[in-house]
């Protein structure tokens, strides 16, 4: 079977959109680190965008860590997406991406990128554990092992701060603008913080000049793009008659904002759907408190209930009912108001996503490095509300899903799977220790202090309601506690409906 390549284009599918300009033309001044199925369905679908409008800009996509760009690499860049919806599926093969390298073992081939005269942007999908800090605070860990080599290594750096700080340097004097599109809370402002940080341990003149000539935006990026399958390359084969080994799958949805905060040259990207903001803080908060905040409460919950996918979880009514319970009433509350957009409109389109089945998007995959995850979707909102003194007994029961999932992994808990996530080691050893105790287990992982604020646990009624639900999700029913808590919770709402004096 043919395999794709730029001399097929012209044999493609009729109903198999393809690139109308000629990437000879597109100059690479994107360097895109992080070339993942999110990238190739988000920021790369844009900038293929603006190419059919004319513009010039092109990417080179670079990975310092897996999976390898092989693939990618030999098809020139070229690969499908697929768009799934219900029973319907939209091809479209993407050229935006004019060349990748592969620097997963030496910082040379990346740095020979990101310090060409031609790049004018760095846009990043790493994931939240890649910028090497301490969640709950956003400072920069000095004492992770990267950065920690980087600190007297500069020259040859292992680290993403480390590799950008490198990079920076080599290119001093050429301003830049470095885009963040993880789900981290104030991406820009995170990522320009673990920069600055090692820049100025290293060189303080460095340090003052990124400082005064880089810019950092903030972002918020969305879409749902779960890892490819075998039968994904298998549809693309059997349906549309060619080889593909690079397929990326992914929702209709997408939303792109970026605050408007640039140091230099931006591709038009606000000229094919992307939102260039003065504040991109509300739009943060927005997706990951509500879309991301249920994607992390239901993988916790749906695979302790032996489910396999968020359109599983979303099947079930009680996980379906509890997570909906969760945003509307103690979420939502906790949000930052955006002009003309209605936070209950948005909850109920972020689930009616949830629900689509032709999207399989694995727990497990959604559950990976959740340490990492939980401060932005679940923390800062029952923060919120417990620092108001509002109750909220469901984000604090999806908090002990998380916590549950990771006792699991343990050996003395059945070791149910294998848990990825950077705390995992150490939870799982709190959990063989202690046993099944979970007021003690749910203590001493609050006192983990690279996720959690010190004043969680001084928060009695919390602390007793975790425990608690710590606990029956340990049980062999955890659906049948979530049912109860609704139940238990509805009863509590409407009592202090009667008692304010309206119901």
């Amino acid at each position: 079977m043919t395999r794709l390549a730029p001399s097929q284009l012209p044999n493609l599918p009729a109903n198999v959109a393809r690139p109308t300009y000629d990437r000879i033309r597109l100059i690479p001044r994107i360097a895109h680190i992080g070339v993942g199925a999110f990238h190739r369905c988000h920021q790369a679908e844009y900038t293929d965008d603006l190419a059919a409008l004319g513009g010039d800009a092109g990417i080179v996509g670079i990975n310092i860590r897996a999976p390898s760009l092989t693939p990618l690499g030999q098809q020139d860049g070229l690969y499908t997406r697929l768009i799934r919806q219900g029973n319907a599926v939209e091809a479209r093969v993407i050229g935006s991406i004019i060349r990748v390298v592969d620097s997963q073992h030496s910082p040379a081939p990346a740095l020979a990128v990101l310090t060409d005269k031609a790049t004018e942007v760095i846009t990043l999908t790493v994931t939240e554990k890649a910028y090497c800090h301490h969640p709950a605070t956003g400072a920069l860990n000095l004492d992770h092992p990267d950065i920690a080599h980087d600190l007297t290594h500069p020259d040859t750096p292992r680290s993403l701060p480390g590799l950008l700080v490198r990079a920076l340097n080599l290119r001093k004097g050429a301003p830049l603008t470095l885009i963040s599109c993880d789900n981290i809370p104030a991406n820009g402002t995170l990522l320009k913080g673990v920069i600055m940080t090692l820049a100025a341990r290293q060189n303080h003149a460095l340090a003052d000049w990124i400082d005064k000539a880089c810019a950092f935006p903030n972002t918020m990026v969305d879409r749902i793009a779960p890892a490819a399958t075998p039968d994904d390359i298998a549809t693309v084969a059997d349906s549309l008659g060619y080889d593909d080994q690079a397929v990326v799958v992914c929702e209709p949805f997408k939303q792109w904002v970026i605050e408007d905060h640039f140091a230099g040259p931006i591709p038009a990207w606000d000229t094919v759907g992307a939102q260039f903001v003065h504040d991109a803080a509300p739009y943060e908060i927005l997706k990951m408190r509500v879309l991301n905040g249920a994607q992390t409460a239901l993988a916790h919950l749906g695979a302790l209930c032996g489910l396999e996918n968020t359109s599983d979880d979303m099947a079930d009514p009680v996980l379906a009912a509890f997570v909906e319970r969760m945003l509307l009433a103690e979420t939502v509350p906790t949000l930052r108001p955006i002009a003309g957009l209605s936070a209950k409109a948005y909850v109920g389109q972020s689930l009616d996503r949830l629900r689509n089945t032709a999207i399989r998007h694995r727990n497990h995959q959604i559950a990976s490095d959740g340490s990492q995850k939980i401060v932005q979707r679940l923390l800062n909102p029952l923060a919120d509300r417990l620092r108001r003194g509002h109750p909220a007994p469901m984000l604090a029961t999806a908090l002990a899903g998380w916590m549950v999932y990771l006792i699991r992994a343990a050996s003395r808990f059945g070791a149910r799977w294998q848990a990825d996530d950077p705390y995992a080691a150490r939870i799982t050893a709190i959990a063989d220790r202690i046993g099944h105790d979970p007021a003690a287990l749910s203590k001493a992982i609050l006192g983990l202090d690279g996720i959690f604020a010190p004043d969680f646990a001084a928060f009695p009624d919390f602390t007793d309601l975790l425990a608690v639900a710590v606990g029956n999700l340990l049980s062999d029913d955890p659906r049948d506690y979530l049912r109860k808590l609704m139940t238990e919770s509805a009863s509590a709402q409407l009592n202090a409906a009667q008692t304010a004096g309206y119901s």
